[in-house]
């Protein structure tokens, strides 16, 4: 199975871009799965309906989320319309939050691919343990036996802590890929169990801008 991930959309830049090259991306590549990473969609600060259908439009499966999920006030409902949004799994249950925070999807040729997004905790907001979160997902489908692929979102600040969620997922998860510092790294690597990993997936995003 061919997947693809696209880190942060930021604004209309970003989406303008993302609809200029993954219609042919996907096409070329042959990808079966696409997940974009969409929490700055909608002028650098969360998602609306109307930006989330335009990156569903130039070819993405799946859309994950981040710290500023809920900047949108109308991401709010709109999560609970949309199954292909997925927002952090680890948000405390005293929250409540709307939507889901991981799924399983299934492609157009049956292929069932699970993806999980989870914020990181260090020098971000307080949130509940990203790693107890990821690993009730994968005890729920896990992979060979409920899912063919899965993905793992991990919404964070620091290195560390991406890269041992890499190696926690090891052997469990296709791939687990960082976002949200906006700046790729060039750390691309199969971990020792097969498992796929990059401490960030950069942005997509104007080149020259104050957000990198």
């Amino acid at each position: 199975m061919r997947l693809a991930f696209f880190g942060d959309v930021i604004g209309k830049s970003g989406r303008d871009g993302l609809s200029d090259h993954l219609p042919g991306l996907r096409r070329d590549l042959k990808l079966d799965f696409v997940v974009v990473n969409g929490e700055n969609a909608a002028g650098g600060f969360g998602i609306t309906e109307n930006t989330a259908n335009e990156i569903y439009a130039a070819g993405a499966d799946v859309i994950t989320l981040g710290n500023h999920s809920w900047d949108q006030r109308e991401a709010l409902t709109y999560i609970v319309r949309e199954p292909r949004l997925i927002r952090p799994a680890n948000y405390p249950r005293l929250m409540d939050a709307p939507g889901r925070g991981a799924d399983v999807f299934v492609t157009p040729d049956g292929m069932r691919v699970l993806v999980i997004n989870v914020l990181g905790r260090v020098h971000m907001d307080p949130m509940d343990d990203p790693f107890s979160a990821v690993e009730r997902e994968l005890d729920a489908a896990p992979l060979g036996v409920v899912a063919d692929a899965v993905i793992v979102d991990i919404h964070a600040e620091v290195t560390s802590e991406k890269m041992a969620m890499g190696h926690f997922c090891d052997g469990r998860a296709s791939l687990v890929v960082g976002t949200h510092t906006h700046v790729p790294t060039a750390d691309a690597q199969i971990l020792p169990h097969g498992t796929a990993f990059q401490t960030d997936a950069g942005g997509c995003c104007d080149y020259d801008s104050v957000i990198g």
